[in-house]
C-alpha cells in the first residue's frame, strides 16, 4: 500500500497553518516527507492529525517517550 501524499500549500490548507509553520514542523521532525527528483517535498498525509479540539497533533511514530495525546481523527481531505 502506498502513502498518501501532499504539497506544502495543500498541508497549509488541511491543518489551518502557515507555510512557516508547515517548515517548522518538517525541520523538526514532527511530520514525515520525501523529496522528489525535481526537488519539491510532499508532506505524508497519515502524519497530519487533528485531536478533539480541532488542534494539529502528530503521528505517534514522531511522539516523545511521554504518554502520547488522545487522537480522535485524522484531517479530513
Amino acid at each position: 500500500m502506498e502513502r498518501e501524499t501532499i504539497s506544502i500549500m495543500q498541508a497549509c490548507e488541511l491543518v489551518g497553518v502557515s507555510r512557516r509553520t508547515i517548515y517548522n514542523w518538517l525541520s523538526s521532525g514532527k511530520i514525515a516527507y520525501i523529496r522528489t527528483a525535481g526537488g519539491s517535498v510532499r508532506i505524508f498525509v497519515d502524519t497530519l492529525w487533528r485531536d478533539s479540539t480541532g488542534r494539529p497533533t502528530f503521528s505517534q511514530r514522531r511522539a516523545s517517550n511521554r504518554e502520547p495525546e488522545r487522537r480522535t481523527s485524522p484531517v479530513e481531505h
